[in-house]
């Protein structure tokens, strides 16, 4: 099948980030099985999601992990001209959610892989696919736990994450945290019979202001901006109505951690600021910093098959950070603009996917020669 027809194919799966995913990995394992490539569906906790790893080559041999996740963010914004679920093409835009972030890389790769597969790899390739990254990298780490099972440790992992084919050396790593005050509902005329959640959460709040306000003067890194460690309030919900006690209140915080420092680490004078005071607080998410060295040989590797010299940071967060820390040097490297991703319209463009398609062809020419 061309990119375009497996691209058209998995958009057409609406596989939104919390959402069953298995009959989209099955779509993918059928198309890998039969042109004879060894594919395993590794099942998540969750008991309807599913990551995937496939090897084309010897297994038993260091090589390297094309990597992407299968979720999308979804789609029910007005501006959609038509159906984000059904591909449509507008020239040599490719549209529907997913498109760029990042159907079309996995498509690219699928496409490539029976060509792979027909050559004499001295090395393998792996392709890797997981679940719930929008939620916070939520499936891959169930795929990396299976890794030492499945294959030799690999040289390296792309992250075919949308970079304009720029490889990417570091990102920020990411941490959420929900904070939970409970109260004693009743009339607003006797605040004294009640207790008020709502002003339960005001120095957990506090307390991530004066955090937010601190990094600014902490460890700097220039090639991210801002330079610096961040943290922010990104929901408050709490309250019925004016003349109601409120008897919950809820928020949600996150940091964004430069190379070298723990995102969760960063929320850790907010939540002792809510232990305080009685609030329950709740790690939704959390991954790891990239930053994969310039002189490393993957680097060099990316380059060559890129075409582009490494960019040293990006501001956005992705499952590469995870691979590092797992021991497997990763970099980002993938189509499109992550200005199309998450918004109406989404899309990447033939040339993208071919030009992706392309880059991995050499990956494969490279570990044959």
């Amino acid at each position: 099948m061309s990119a375009q027809s497996l691209l058209s194919a998995l958009v057409g799966f609406p596989s939104v980030v919390g959402t069953p995913n298995l009959a989209l990995m099955d779509f993918i394992r059928d198309y890998l099985t039969k042109h004879g490539i060894s594919c395993r569906v590794l099942p998540g906790p969750e008991g309807d999601r599913v990551n995937l790893f496939a090897t084309i080559g010897d297994a038993s041999t260091p090589g390297y992990i094309l990597s992407g996740h299968v979720d999308v963010v979804p789609a029910g914004e007005p501006e959609w001209l038509a159906d984000p679920f059904i591909l449509r093409a507008d020239g040599d835009r490719l549209i529907g959610r997913g498109a760029c972030d990042m159907k079309g890389f996995v498509a690219a790769v699928l496409s490539a892989a029976p060509a792979l597969a027909a050559m004499d790899l001295k090395a393998p390739v792996h392709i890797a696919l997981s679940y719930d990254e929008e939620a916070g990298c939520k499936g891959v780490p169930h795929l990396l736990a299976a890794i030492p099972e499945l294959c030799a440790p690999p040289l390296g992992a792309i992250i075919g994450e949308p970079t304009g084919l720029v490889p990417v050396l570091a990102h920020k790593g990411k941490a959420a945290v929900q904070f939970s005050a409970k109260g004693i509902s009743g009339h607003s005329s006797r605040p004294d019979l009640g207790r008020n959640a709502i002003h339960e959460l005001v120095p957990v709040l506090t307390a991530a202001i004066a955090q937010a306000e601190a990094l600014k003067d902490g460890p700097q890194d220039a090639r991210f901006a801002p330079p610096y460690s961040t943290l922010q309030i990104g929901t408050v919900e709490g309250g019925q109505a004016v003349n109601i006690i409120p008897d919950r209140a809820e928020a949600r915080i996150e940091a964004r951690a430069i190379a070298g420092a723990d995102p969760e680490t960063l929320l850790a004078p907010v939540i002792a600021a809510a232990g305080a005071m009685g609030v329950e607080s709740e790690i939704l998410s959390s991954y790891p910093a990239l930053a994969l060295d310039a002189a490393a040989p993957l680097a060099a590797l990316a380059e060559a098959l890129s075409g582009h010299a490494p960019l040293g940071a990006v501001s956005f967060g992705t499952e590469a950070g995870l691979f590092q820390q797992a021991g497997i040097p990763a970099i980002i490297c993938g189509p499109g603009d992550i200005a199309r991703a998450h918004r109406p319209e989404e899309y990447i463009t033939i040339a993208e996917m071919e030009e992706t398609r392309t880059m991995v062809l050499t990956l494969g020419r490279q570990l044959s020669a």
